[in-house]
């Protein structure tokens, strides 16, 4: 949690980027101030910087508007912000439908195939 020799705190270390799931405001409010108080902030701040892909899957609500500015600051900087929001559209059978479509949603930001869904078209 504080090693900060970890290999991912390091650019050097490859990743094709990185996904914070579930990503609490706290969190989120480190990154997105880039507060690098422990590795896995470290860690998102590197991807950030190398112009890796960040995924955040904020897991609060309701939102106020401090939540929300904070998610735009994270966005203005490169992180995508994903909200496990439920969609309904693709009449989802069970829960497991449910967060099958979230994790769907959040491999596509990887390009990473998979079948969790029914795809439009």
């Amino acid at each position: 949690h504080n090693d900060f020799t970890a290999p991912v705190s390091s650019g050097s270390f490859k990743t094709r980027g990185m996904i914070v799931a579930p990503c609490s405001i706290r969190t989120l409010s480190n990154i997105a101030n880039s507060n690098n108080n422990n590795l896995l902030v470290r860690t998102a701040d590197v991807a950030l910087k190398e112009g890796r892909k960040l995924v955040l899957v904020p897991r609060e609500s309701p939102l106020h508007k401090g939540h929300l500015e904070l998610m735009t600051k994270a966005a203005d900087i490169g992180a995508v912000i994903l909200p496990p929001m439920p969609a309904f559209y693709h009449s989802p059978k069970t829960i497991d439908d449910i967060i099958d479509h979230t994790v769907g949603k959040i491999l596509d930001q990887f390009d990473i195939e998979h079948d969790l869904f029914k795809r439009w078209g």
